[in-house]
């Protein structure tokens, strides 16, 4: 699998709607009459800047078509909230899910935008009696509310951790009951759900994820696939990347196109 060299300008992904569904995904549109793998996920399944994202590589080695369910800084809501995406991923061959984070979806202190998991909505009532001296109207993405909140109050910011991470475990049992069948949940970051110094930090994906909340969900899932991105393929991260100037420093921070390759490598083993 070779790279393509990074242009001036940036991808066409081809974006498509799939029936009633608002959410725009990466195309060419899909065949969905034939057999097929479905991914869901979140920014890395989609392959912001990346020419061949996991899924494409994966379709080319296996010969099955790939159904790339990829949404932009996803979190569980977003595929809860869209039946078309669950009622594709039931009739899937098998359905990977990549893991997200835990700060990307509506719980009893925050609630979050139901397509653009990202987005801040506004704190419950419980939230700002827990934070008193914060004011959030100054916030609009979830990940720069936490950093926040993290630095000014450590001591209460854990009961709000706490409750993202039973969040998180109770609305991913949820999707994995609703879609059934095989599914394979996906590890892809640069650190192991075993690295404790990654289970308090904002700024590595997926977000407050560990192992004791994986090893609740393995009795649901066909297989749980870790892949932690090596030191080589994070060291040229940006080797191949499609993007404009104006794009480079969020594309600075996406895994880049070698690791989708070790993903790939990892993952066909399950899929072929």
């Amino acid at each position: 699998m070779s790279y393509l060299k990074r242009g001036g300008g940036s991808l066409d992904y081809l974006p498509y709607r799939l029936a009633e569904s608002r959410l725009l995904f990466r195309g060419p549109k899909p065949d969905l009459k034939g057999r097929f793998v479905a991914f869901l996920g979140g920014t890395e399944t989609y392959g912001k800047f990346i020419p061949e994202p996991f899924p494409d590589l994966i379709a080319r080695e296996t010969g099955c078509a790939s159904v790339n369910f990829g949404v932009l800084n996803a979190g569980v809501d977003v595929f809860l909230s869209t039946p078309a995406v669950l009622q594709v991923a039931q009739r899937s061959r098998k359905t990977v899910i990549q893991l997200p984070g835990a700060q990307n979806l509506s719980n009893r202190y925050y609630r979050v935008h139901p397509r653009r998991n990202d987005r801040f909505i506004g704190a419950s009532n419980v939230m700002k009696m827990v934070f008193k001296e914060v004011d959030f109207t100054e916030f609009h993405f979830t990940r720069h509310m936490l950093g926040v909140l993290a630095a000014r109050a450590p001591d209460r910011f854990k009961i709000l951790k706490d409750e993202l991470q039973q969040a998180w475990v109770a609305r991913m049992k949820m999707l994995v009951n609703i879609i059934g069948g095989e599914i394979i949940l996906l590890w892809m970051a640069d650190h192991s759900p075993d690295d404790r110094q990654f289970h308090h930090d904002v700024g590595h994906d997926p977000v407050f994820v560990k192992r004791d909340m994986l090893e609740i969900l393995r009795p649901l899932v066909s297989d749980i696939v870790e892949v932690v991105a090596s030191e080589a393929a994070l060291s040229k991260r940006e080797e191949g990347m499609v993007c404009g100037e104006m794009e480079r420093v969020a594309a600075r921070r996406m895994l880049g196109p070698a690791v989708h390759e070790e993903t790939a490598t990892r993952l066909v083993k399950y899929l072929a």
